[in-house]
């Protein structure tokens, strides 16, 4: 399909953003990863000493192993498994058991023809999906959409480091407030993103494979010897090797499904960041607005049809934008996976299936804030001529000098000089002056500015 066909931008417009997640959360990208549950447990029942299948070959479990890469045209013959049938094998109108038919398909001709039936042995279709589906979560946002909110986490930091000591105006309800520095401003984002993002790191995703209704009723029909539990243990960890984040955890206490309530805690941690980056976002586009922080010209670029001036902050629009898409879908999935009537239904199915829209995209939303940003440079001149045009901000400094030094009623003094009036610093040397102070105490009160009035912030910036 090309992609100006495409009903999706995800798919479409933002095609080159989005597809190295199409390896993980397209239609062939979960077949490959029910292929992988299946073949791995094939493999570790071959390898039980109590269930009597044979103990496979390593070039046997090669052979298993090897159906995991799936080409494009083997994925339309699953497809056509299900949709159609394939040969002599009818149609399942069944995606799971398409996959089942295939690999029993691809096997009868080796040395593992005599173990066909023991592919999908006790299991649900759920035990296949629930584990696939962790391991596309667990690749698909450590390969690809971590190190994107890790490059912007990074991003951010250089930033409060380079622009530490460059002060600001601060605003409060929209007003002039206490003044911070631009670096420290960035810095609140990077240590925000930081926090949510080594969270994302160290979540772990519940994962079943106890049958039809969670209670492993054909496994112990078949093999009422063999430790279940133990198995399902061993199993699940041996799908964790050389998996640092995200790793899979065994629920041994489920119905049909795994209640995804982990998923649900995933993608509340996704909102979470994704409404941070909105967040900074909305900042970016205001300090744009105010020219506190100017856009780099790109040759070529137009900003508007009709007003040939115009450098817009699109970037950072399109960043917002696509992350609120994403956030509605991540709340989506918290508030309804976790529900399931009685032992089990299907709406989970098809809702699982967008997993991969909601990443893609929360990615889009990480690249284009990270392209703003790529774009954008400070306009000194501009935020320091805030700072000249707001000198009541240092009121707030010199009322709690006057409390250090117990004089009285300094808040309602400095309220009454600046609240909803135009001041200058020449109003407040003419207050200095009247005050029964100390010389020395009126010079620490006249050498603080808008810039200087910074507290820690250059400090806090670098932490």
């Amino acid at each position: 399909m090309d992609p100006l066909d495409a009903i999706s931008p995800v798919d479409g417009r933002y095609r080159k953003v989005t597809e190295p997640l199409s390896k993980y959360f397209s239609e062939r990208g979960l077949m490959s990863y029910r292929i992988r549950t299946e073949g791995e447990y094939l493999i570790a029942l071959s390898e039980h000493p109590e269930v009597e299948t044979r103990q496979f070959s390593q070039g046997e479990i090669i052979s298993v192993r090897d159906l995991y890469n799936l080409p494009i045209e083997q994925a339309r013959i699953i497809k056509a498994i299900e949709t159609q049938g394939h040969g002599d094998i009818k149609r399942t109108n069944h995606d799971v058991k398409a996959v089942e038919y295939y690999m029993k398909m691809m096997l009868k001709e080796t040395s593992l023809s005599d173990s066909l039936e023991w592919i999908h042995f006790a299991l649900t279709s759920d035990d296949i999906n629930n584990i696939a589906y962790a391991l596309a979560l667990s690749d698909g946002i450590g390969t690809v959409v971590l190190p994107v909110l890790e490059d912007l986490v990074e991003t951010l930091d250089e930033l409060a480091h380079k622009y530490k000591d460059i002060p600001m105006l601060a605003r409060t309800h929209g007003q002039a407030a206490s003044p911070s520095t631009v670096g420290k401003e960035y810095k609140v984002f990077s240590a925000r993103l930081q926090r949510q993002v080594e969270k994302l790191k160290s979540r772990k995703i519940s994962t079943k494979l106890n049958g039809a209704t969670g209670n492993y009723d054909a496994h112990v029909a078949a093999y009422p010897n063999i430790d279940w539990l133990e198995f399902t243990e061993i199993f699940i960890e041996s799908l964790n090797r050389r998996r640092k984040i995200l790793q899979l955890e065994p629920n041994y206490i489920t119905t049909q499904i795994e209640p995804h309530d982990t998923y649900a805690e995933l993608y509340d941690n996704l909102k979470r960041i994704n409404n941070i980056v909105v967040d900074f976002d909305q900042d970016m586009w205001r300090y744009i607005s105010d020219a506190w922080i100017k856009q780099k010209i790109i040759e070529g670029e137009v900003g508007s049809s009709t007003m040939p001036h115009k450098v817009n902050p699109i970037d950072f629009e399109n960043s917002e934008a696509n992350l609120e898409i994403s956030i509605v879908l991540s709340e989506f999935f918290s508030r309804i996976l976790p529900r399931s009537r009685l032992q089990r239904h299907l709406s989970d199915s098809s809702i699982i299936r967008n997993f991969g829209v909601a990443l893609s995209h929360g990615l889009i939303g990480y690249k284009s804030a990270l392209r703003g940003l790529g774009k954008t440079d400070i306009n000194k001149y501009e935020i320091n001529k805030a700072l000249d045009e707001n000198p009541e901000v240092i009121s707030e400094a010199i009322q709690t000098i006057l409390r250090r030094e117990n004089i009285d009623a300094p808040y309602e003094k400095l309220k009454e000089l600046t609240r909803g009036r135009k001041v200058t610093m020449d109003d407040f040397r003419a207050f200095i002056d009247e005050l029964e102070i100390s010389d020395k105490i009126k010079e620490e009160l006249r050498a603080i500015t808008p810039q200087n009035y910074i507290g820690l912030a250059s400090q806090l910036a670098t932490l």
